[in-house]
């Protein structure tokens, strides 16, 4: 390695993107497009970023494996960063073995550490959590070091582990300190803000209360009974029912848990499920029916009463009723989250993350869209979103996988 390179990798290891693209900004051979692909990444310009670590790799002899395999890595960076999230992890897991083999050890670290962002976009918990535990027991650069103590803990965060996302963030804030990138202490700073924001409402004994995300952890553990909008399933201690997948049940258990400890009258309850404004005779027989689906599912959290008017729920051994809320409601509000993290996102992207056709994301961003709350640029397969910026609350109840039932 000349002179030139090794400053220029050196500049790029503290952060200072400009000196290092000096050294090599002139220069055509593999080592400094590599190092100008790095440089352009950093500076944003990921679509030139990619096009040239491809023409490093592909100027690289093919004996030369392990500069090969860390323009590979890079690329999987750049990759990350424009949220292309489909394929196989294979690939990035054969270049941590080559670059581990080669006695690479920091870039085979930091191969399982982009794994593991990745898998965490994806709604992959455990999966992430495999990955991230080959850091484990690791001596690691102080760069590095922050960002897996950043990483672990927004696993911590999503697991509602909100004591070790604290003690994890603290950790990564010291070490991005001791690497003096000022990007990099930003971004640590704002995951650690994100615990002091509003995460949730309740609603419960008359009272419309913003939660932090570990009071929502001390919500959870109460032992009330607790209709989760977040989830959307009915808790009781440790017993869970989830009825994600049947609105209609979930809201009239919703509107029940709203306004215990009275009744809930029929026609309300018709409105609110339905969305019907009348009732006839009809939609009072298929009321009763799915009350009668509602309270076979969750006999074991809270029996159903009808009264002279309608139904009161009322609940088997809890105390209390509440009701939790994310921040944003409507079917939205899982991609509102998404693009809250400041990322250029693809719908294809979009659709991976959150397990649906790419159909109903492009339908659900044109809504938000309308609404001013998304943004796109770019057309066709070049087209990607933006949210506005958010203030005030942090969405991480509204991710994928978020607050697993363990």
């Amino acid at each position: 390695m000349d002179s030139l390179i090794a400053a220029s990798a050196r500049a790029l290891a503290t952060g200072d993107v400009l000196t290092a693209l000096k050294h090599v900004a002139l220069r055509e051979d593999p080592p400094a497009l590599a190092l100008r692909g790095i440089a352009m990444a950093q500076l944003g310009d990921l679509s030139l970023a990619r096009e040239l670590l491809r023409r490093a790799q592909r100027g690289f002899d093919t004996h030369e494996v392990l500069a090969r395999a860390r323009c590979g890595l890079a690329e999987a960076e750049v990759a990350l960063a424009l949220r292309e999230l489909g394929g196989s992890s294979e690939p990035l897991s054969a270049i941590a073995a080559v670059l581990d083999s080669n006695g690479d050890t920091a870039n085979a670290l930091q191969a399982w550490l982009i794994l593991a962002r990745r898998l965490l976009l994806l709604g992959r918990l455990d999966d992430a959590a495999h990955a991230l535990s080959r850091m484990d027991g690791r001596r690691l650069p102080p760069a590095l070091s922050a960002m897996a103590g950043l990483t672990a803990a927004t696993l911590a965060m999503r697991r509602m582990r909100i004591g070790q996302a604290h003690s994890l963030l603290e950790s990564a804030r010291e070490a991005a300190a001791e690497a003096g990138i000022t990007a990099l202490q930003m971004e640590v700073a704002e995951a650690r803000t994100k615990l002091d924001q509003p995460a949730a409402r309740c609603l419960g004994g008359g009272a419309d209360q913003l939660l932090r995300i570990d009071q929502v952890q001390q919500l959870l553990e109460s032992g009330a009974l607790i209709v989760d909008g977040c989830r959307r399933g009915v808790l009781a201690g440790a017993r869970w029912q989830s009825l994600a997948r049947r609105p209609v049940l979930f809201e009239l258990a919703r509107v029940l848990a709203e306004a215990w400890p009275g009744d809930v009258d029929r026609d309300v309850l018709i409105s609110r499920a339905f969305g019907m404004r009348h009732s006839d005779e009809t939609l009072r027989a298929r009321l009763r029916v799915e009350i009668g689906r509602l309270r076979g599912l969750i006999a074991a959290q809270a029996r159903i009463e009808a009264t002279a008017t309608g139904f009161r729920l009322s609940p088997c051994s809890a105390t209390s009723v509440k009701v939790l809320f994310p921040p944003i409601e409507g079917e939205q509000g899982a991609l509102v989250a998404l693009l809250a993290d400041g990322a250029a996102w693809s719908t294809s992207a979009l659709a991976l993350a959150l397990g649906v056709s790419q159909r109903n994301v492009q339908r659900a961003l044109i809504e938000l869209e309308t609404a001013g709350r998304v943004y796109s640029n770019g057309r066709g397969r070049a087209q990607r979103w933006r949210s506005m910026p958010l203030s005030g609350f942090t969405t991480i109840l509204l991710l994928p996988a978020a607050l697993p039932i363990d």
